[in-house]
This record gives C-alpha cells, structure tokens and sequence, in this order.
C-alpha cells in the first residue's frame, strides 16, 4: 500500500480524526501529514487524502472519505496475499 497523505490545512474537514483512526487500526500502516498537497481547488471544499503521488481521493463527509480508504486498504491486502 501507498503512503496516505493529508493536508494539514483541511483538518478542518475532519482529516485529522481519520488519520487517528487508521493509525490506531493499522499501525504499520504509511501515513503523513503535509502543510499542503497542492489541490487547494478540493481541499477548500470537502474532505480530502492523496494515495500515492497522484491518487486523490475526495468525499463530502469524512465517514466516507474513511470508508473509501478502508476498502482502498482492504483491497491493496487482499492483492498482497494473493500474490
């Protein structure tokens, strides 16, 4: 799995508690804050994580911000025991 990414400026939008709340389900799970990702156009908006370097991933609330990145995770593993 790629590292998560999440701007710092949009806490505000509850990216704060998702990235507590995948820490503490997946410890050894690759997560970094950043004072900015670059996509202010979405970040002023709505809740926003970066996978990767280019995979932006955006939701309206951060209950689905964080179910979209559970099932990211969920498939990533169910690829990394299947090979």
């Amino acid at each position: 799995m790629k590292t998560i990414k999440y701007c710092c400026r949009n806490e505000k939008f509850g990216s704060k508690q998702i990235y507590k709340s995948l820490k503490n389900e997946y410890p050894d799970l690759k997560q970094k804050k950043k004072d900015c990702l670059g996509n202010c156009r979405h970040c002023k908006k709505e809740c926003i994580a970066m996978i990767g370097k280019k995979e932006l991933l955006c939701a309206s609330s951060p209950d689905l911000l964080y179910a979209q990145l559970k099932q990211i995770i969920a498939e990533s593993r169910a690829e990394t025991v299947m090979a």
